[in-house]
């Protein structure tokens, strides 16, 4: 057997191994699908899809080659010089048994790699179908038990009727609820007589800062308009005083002009005086 043969019957036999272990009873689906879950496998299945497709490809050309050397070793006759050599139909069988023994490793060694791949996938598959029932069960379970614990306060309710203690519970219930609207009737009222109040008053206030407003809009006005009077009648004052002490001061001159050092002091000390009285 070659190194290539004998690298297929080792594939075939850990393929066989394997399938053994992934068929055992006792090992349930969601026990491998934690197995699978494990950081190796994770590693590894990002090389899964690649390494599958290499296997095949490299299986298929072994198998293929098994294949043409059956055909050729079953096609051939012994002629007339292999009857001289005793030892050539032996030889031809030994070819051909080794050629069928290669076709029937490779062929397996295919079968069962697609094999091992599904049912990798099928129990990946029912261990995922298995949580979901579980999942469903307990709600079923959950559904159940209040569906039985209404029916049994139902039930209750049937019997506290029958026995006539039903229309007792329901007039104090109803006393109580007509308690409760009355309470809630008056807060209501309450709360709107204080919603009234609250907008009459900021009404109130509303006006109010109008009238404000009209009323400090009105005395700006009235305070602008005396400014510019004031101002127009301080003006007035000055230019006459000015005018008048002027002319005053040049007949003084002309008349005695030795004296017109203090009539000038005079004139300064009241033009001030009339200067701070008009500005007052």
């Amino acid at each position: 057997m070659g190194l290539q043969w004998t690298a297929v019957a080792i594939f075939l036999y850990a393929e066989i191994a394997m399938i053994v272990i992934l068929c055992l009873p006792f090992i349930s689906a969601r026990r491998w699908q934690s197995i699978f879950q494990l950081r190796i496998w994770n590693f590894m299945a990002r090389f899964w899809n690649k390494v599958f497709l290499t296997m095949i490809i490299i299986l298929i050309v072994l198998f293929l080659d098994a294949v043409r050397e059956v055909r050729k070793y079953s096609g051939k006759e012994i002629g007339t010089d292999a009857k001289l050599q005793p030892n050539m139909f032996d030889h031809l069988h030994m070819k051909l048994f080794r050629a069928q023994r290669n076709l029937y490793i490779s062929g397996f060694a295919v079968f069962l790699w697609l094999v091992m791949k599904r049912l990798v996938t099928l129990i990946n598959q029912l261990a995922s179908v298995s949580g979901n029932t579980a999942a469903l069960q307990a709600q079923a379970e959950s559904a159940n038990q209040t569906a039985e614990k209404y029916l049994k306060d139902n039930e209750q309710l049937k019997q506290t009727l029958m026995e006539g203690k039903g229309d007792k519970a329901s007039a104090e219930g109803m006393e109580l609820l007509r308690k409760e609207v009355e309470k809630l009737k008056e807060e209501l009222k309450t709360s709107g007589d204080a919603l009234k109040k609250s907008q009459s008053e900021a009404d109130g206030m509303k006006k109010q800062t109008e009238g404000l407003a009209r009323e400090y809009d009105r005395l700006l006005k009235e305070h602008q308009e005396l400014q510019v009077r004031l101002s127009s009648k301080r003006s007035r004052i000055m230019t006459c005083w000015v005018i008048h002490h002027l002319g005053k001061t040049l007949s003084e001159w002309h008349s005695n002009p030795l004296a017109s050092g203090s009539h000038r002091l005079e004139d300064f000390k009241e033009f001030s005086f009339c200067h701070q009285t008009t500005v007052s």
